[in-house]
């Protein structure tokens, strides 16, 4: 017993968000006390928020929120229990039917959050004998899902079929089946998945392909049904992967696929079978969403436009901007205490944005994730750049230029100055 430790140690010793607070420029955890289109109060003060994944908006929509109370009203607040005893509602299964339609597939199983959705789906179709193939960049749901999986998982580079190809080579005959696994857009980076080129691959050394759209719903293709539909080719993918905490308002998420798949999953998922449904209002507020992103094609439109514009206007600033193609766009920063500083200077200019730094990315790679929203005005993203311009040049990320536009010390009243805002 001698050897022994108490199992809390780690907790006590662990000193690295204590060493951020200390400095001041603690980024996490802030509370927001209303929001309202492209703006939060936190602190007694209005902010522009550029760190939601709110993409179309519509966490505000009326449509929405009427939509969520009418579900409240019918089956109360919760299930009570997962779907696969007592907490299957009438409104699951119309959900999952209005999803698959709007697809373009066979079948849809609607989780509790996208988390599970990946996490379950990944751990039970995958077995002893067969392997994940993984870009370095997934997300933390799906290294969850290859960790709970009994096979193995071989990464790649990210977002890079030539290593992909290389590795497919040298082992695929080692195993019976194999799942390649992306994000369609990547949450970092703003990247777009090569998917026509993972497609080839996987037909090529006959695997099955797996795409997480969690950033690619009601982003990407003509209506905003993912990566499949922007590159013109809905079946790609052999399975689908989305969340509602995005786009659709919401929380939740859902896997697509063949109806054998589907229900397979459906009985074999854990974290499917043995979690709570997604409650009444949630799966009330995406139904009315899939409605939306049909019937107003403006607010998707809406993102586009400011996204273009964002990207542009960052680019001739000096930013450095990585290989973003989405309203996900990146500012590189370098040192972690570095993007801590310059998150904390943004703030207390009433923009509210988050920094990602190590493990999330690369030892001196750190960075702002900003992203944008059809809710933004020309106004909210004016002022943004311009604090964006001054900080960018004061911490020497950006260089000065002739003709830079005039930052205002307060900001305008009709974006930030709570003293002249409608109360929320």
């Amino acid at each position: 017993m001698s050897n022994s430790k108490d199992l809390f140690d780690k907790c006590r010793s662990f000193q690295d968000a204590k060493r951020v607070q200390a400095a001041g420029v603690y980024p996490f955890f802030r509370p927001i006390e209303a929001t309202t289109g492209a703006q939060v109060v936190t602190h007694g003060r209005k902010r522009v928020m550029i760190g939601s994944n709110n993409y179309l908006g519509l966490t505000h929509h009326p449509r929405v929120q009427e939509a969520a109370k009418r579900a409240v009203d019918r089956f109360g607040t919760g299930c009570t229990g997962s779907r696969f005893l007592n907490g299957n509602l009438t409104i699951h299964e119309e959900l999952e039917q209005k999803l698959a339609e709007f697809l373009g597939r066979e079948a849809v199983l609607v989780f509790a959050t996208g988390f599970l959705s990946n996490a379950g789906t990944l751990s039970c179709l995958v077995d002893r004998n067969d392997v994940i193939y993984s870009d370095r960049e997934n997300h933390a749901s799906i290294v969850e899902g290859q960790r709970l999986a009994t096979g193995d998982t071989i990464k790649f580079l990210h977002n890079s079929p030539a290593d992909l190809e290389r590795i497919l080579k040298n082992s695929r005959e080692e195993y019976d089946g194999a799942l390649i696994v992306a994000d369609g857009v990547f949450s970092m980076s703003g990247e777009i998945l090569n998917l026509p080129k993972y497609a080839e691959l996987a037909k090529r050394y006959n695997c099955r392909l797996y795409v997480d759209d969690a950033h690619a719903l009601g982003v990407l293709g003509p209506e905003g049904q993912g990566t499949g539909h922007y590159f013109g080719n809905p079946d790609a993918a052999d399975l689908l992967m989305g969340t509602f905490s995005k786009s659709f308002a919401s929380i939740g998420g859902f896997i697509a696929g063949s109806q054998e798949v589907i229900h397979y999953v459906k009985h074999k998922a854990r974290t499917f079978m043995f979690s709570a449904a997604m409650p009444p209002a949630s799966v009330g507020a995406v139904l009315e969403c899939v409605k939306i992103v049909q019937e107003e094609p403006e607010h998707l439109a809406r993102l586009w436009k400011n996204t273009r514009k964002m990207k542009r206007e960052l680019t001739r600033l000096g930013y450095n901007t990585l290989a973003s193609e989405t309203p996900i766009i990146p500012l590189l920063i370098g040192d972690d205490m570095k993007a801590f500083g310059f998150t904390q200077k943004l703030y207390d200019h009433g923009v509210f944005a988050t920094p990602v730094v190590k493990p999330a990315v690369p030892d001196g790679s750190a960075l702002i994730r900003t992203s944008y929203m059809a809710s933004h005005t020309d106004a909210d993203l004016d002022y943004v750049l311009e604090v964006l311009e001054k900080l960018g040049r004061e911490f020497g990320i950006i260089q000065p230029s002739r003709g830079t536009t005039v930052y205002r010390d307060v900001p305008p009243e009709s974006v930030v100055n709570p003293a002249t805002q409608p109360s929320l």
